[in-house]
């Protein structure tokens, strides 16, 4: 089953009912064979029920659904409406707050924000690959005064406010981001980070931060001094690119977002590593993407209140 769209309009015409989208949902899990597997023990041999499917291991016969195992497990919302809210986050540069996204989809803030919150869940990349060639890593702080910050960590245009968190970024050029909220920024997190996260073959770009130092003994490692005003060494050497997923994060964030909670950042940096990292697809093979990564997330209302 497969469609182009390139608008809200285009997504509610193909995904016309709640069949069109269990379908297609079954389709992205199991193939276009549509041979089932138990998301409760990985059987293969399932049978058809009037309501979904059986497993038919005699150690296990639980019942299971298309959604089951999924994101949208348990959901009191309708698929048509949940892929038309993946679509609005995914296709929007800087994302779609929950007060606007309830307003298009007749949705209660509570309900929208709950909603976006398990779509960043889903988007999340849980075994990355390992970034190569020319690699920039980075810093930043998300919330927090800006005159606690050196001048080019800066957010402009910021209405200031307490509790600024950390977060670590690492950029391949040409590829793909990888974004990290952490504790501290001691050289313990952010070695742990590269050496996680970048191959040993890559050439890394990071600025003066001494945290990075003794990088070198494991990379070919060009440090750019940002506290001499230069930015850009030799020309190729600079951490530009990672600066500039840094703004627009924090763009998405002051301008759509306004206000983030430190306990939630990890989901907004991996909504907006997402978009970065699909930049370069269409909003039809990005959204099929996204769907391919709803098996195996799950987010309770409960667990996320609770956090």
């Amino acid at each position: 089953m497969t469609s182009k769209f390139n608008s809200l309009l285009q997504v509610l015409d193909f995904f016309k009912d709640e069949e069109t989208c269990k379908n297609y949902l079954a389709e992205q899990r199991w193939g276009v064979e549509l041979k089932p597997v138990c998301p409760h023990c990985g059987h293969t041999h399932v049978y058809t029920t009037t309501r979904g499917y059986k497993c038919a291991n005699k150690e296990c016969y639980k019942k299971f659904t298309v959604i089951s195992g999924t994101i949208f497990e348990n959901t009191k919302i309708g698929l048509r409406t949940w892929f038309a809210a993946m679509y609005l986050c995914t296709a929007h540069k800087k994302g779609i707050s929950s007060l606007q996204l309830s307003r298009d989809l007749n949705l209660t803030q509570k309900t929208a924000w709950f909603v976006l919150h398990r779509i960043r869940e889903m988007l999340t990349d849980n075994a990355p690959e390992l970034l190569e060639g020319t690699v920039e890593a980075d810093e930043t702080y998300v919330g927090g005064k800006n005159k606690n910050r050196h001048a080019n960590k800066r957010i402009h245009d910021s209405q200031g406010g307490s509790g600024k968190v950390p977060v670590v970024g690492v950029l391949e050029r040409g590829g793909n981001v990888t974004t990290h909220v952490v504790a501290d920024t001691t050289g313990e997190t952010l070695h742990g980070i590269v050496k996680a996260q970048v191959s040993l073959s890559a050439t890394l770009i990071t600025d003066a931060n001494t945290s990075y130092k003794g990088l070198e003994k494991i990379y070919q490692h060009i440090t750019v001094k940002h506290s001499e005003g230069n930015y850009v060494t030799d020309k190729v050497f600079h951490t530009n690119n990672i600066e500039n997923f840094w703004s627009q994060l924090k763009r998405g964030i002051i301008g759509i977002y306004h206000n983030v909670s430190p306990k939630h950042l990890h989901r907004y940096c991996n909504e907006f590593g997402f978009r970065y990292n699909s930049r370069k697809i269409k909003d039809t093979t990005r959204f099929q993407l996204s769907v391919g990564r709803a098996e195996g997330k799950r987010l309770r209302y409960v667990d996320l209140i609770k956090m």
